[in-house]
């Protein structure tokens, strides 16, 4: 069983090491979870209930990929190197376009097209550089045509709404530490980090570099 406390997911929130070799970010398996049950949770809805035709159809597919969301996001990441921030970044995204078209739910039949599509356009706000739309269509299985359609569509159905500033996404991690803590189907501890002590361990890291490098001056 997977071992993931709210410590270490805060701790590689804000301390990830953007190396080629690095681990698959905590995020993703926490991410990962909240949608399945989301899926789930709408799949048992579904049964008893009709929605109204949303907008939001053009993320449908004809046919449902056969990949979990687990297998969907490391993928991702495994071709992207996409950071921690870009899937908290993403996450906001779709909360905020359900927020918007509350008609609209998420299913097996759109979850796939709206993960690429969301961390795509976040990967755009949050890193420096990033690849070509043809790349993430090509990592999410997509044509570049069906990518592009993709994103243009969201940016107009988000009404262009992309700004994620420091207290909403300092909210979000701690939606995603309360996930953990809930439980998420993981082991897990019940000790939070907050993001200062990191910040404390680093600044005093810090200094003590610069104190030795003046010692060998």
């Amino acid at each position: 069983m997977a071992l993931i406390s709210p410590r270490k997911l805060r701790y590689d929130l804000y301390s990830y090491s953007y190396q080629q070799d690095s681990n698959t970010p905590l995020v993703i398996s926490v991410l990962a979870s909240l949608i399945e049950r989301t899926l789930a949770r709408n799949e048992r809805i579904a049964k008893n209930c009709k929605w109204a035709l949303s907008k939001a159809r053009v993320f449908d597919c004809n046919e449902t990929p056969d990949m979990t969301v687990q297998s969907y996001l490391e993928r991702i990441f495994r071709y992207t190197r996409a950071g921690p921030s870009v899937y908290v970044v993403a996450y906001v995204y779709i909360d905020r376009f359900c927020q918007l078209h509350p008609e609209f739910r998420i299913g097996a039949r759109n979850v796939h097209r709206l993960l690429i599509t969301t961390i795509m356009v976040a990967s755009k706000y949050v890193e420096d550089m990033n690849y070509r739309n043809s790349y993430f269509a090509r990592v999410g299985g997509l044509s570049t045509n069906e990518m592009n359609r993709l994103e243009v569509e969201f940016l107009f159905l988000m009404k262009f709404k992309l700004h994620v500033n420091v207290s909403v996404f300092e909210g979000y991690c701690s939606h995603l530490e309360r996930e953990v803590s809930i439980g998420g189907g993981y082991q897990i501890e019940r000790t939070l980090r907050c993001a200062e002590e990191i910040k404390t361990k680093q600044r005093k890291e810090s200094r003590y570099s610069d104190q030795s490098a003046r010692l060998l001056l």
